[in-house]
């Protein structure tokens, strides 16, 4: 009998009319278990023992990003990072993106807890949820 996460996994690929296959759900469970953006290096490297090759790596994130499964993100140094789409309250796949700090200093990338900006006047993009917010300053380690 599969694991039940398995079968959860199966389930949103195929809702988003993807098929669901070894690459994507190694893809999915990985995202799953960071509390953080990753780059397709960073996921490559963790597939390794895996055996799945980089070019397989890359295309089911961008894949999984096209769907709406994942998001996709440029943390302003020009390179995408994946993680897991959030749900909204209904269950569907939220494509507005959250906060995340930055750190000046090592570059790592953390999430933030949703925020609430009040604004008078909203434009049109943040309306659609196409909006990206990030704070910048030093993480922790790097200020000890």
């Amino acid at each position: 009998m599969a694991h039940p996460e398995i079968l959860s996994w199966d389930d949103r690929l195929r809702s988003a009319g993807l098929r669901a296959t070894a690459p994507r759900r190694a893809v999915l469970r990985l995202l799953a278990s960071w509390a953080r953006p990753a780059t397709h290096a960073e996921v490559a490297r963790a597939l390794e023992p895996d055996a799945w090759d980089r070019a397989t790596v890359y295309r089911n994130l961008c894949d999984l990003a096209e769907a709406g499964i994942l998001t996709r993100s440029d943390m302003g140094d020009h390179v995408w990072r994946f993680e897991l789409a959030r749900a909204e309250e209904h269950g569907h796949e939220s494509p507005s993106a959250h906060p995340h700090f930055v750190c000046t200093t090592c570059g790592e990338v953390s999430c933030l807890p949703d925020l609430a900006l009040p604004v008078e006047r909203v434009p049109v993009a943040v309306r659609t949820g196409k909006v990206e917010v990030r704070v910048h300053g030093v993480c922790d380690s790097c200020a000890a």
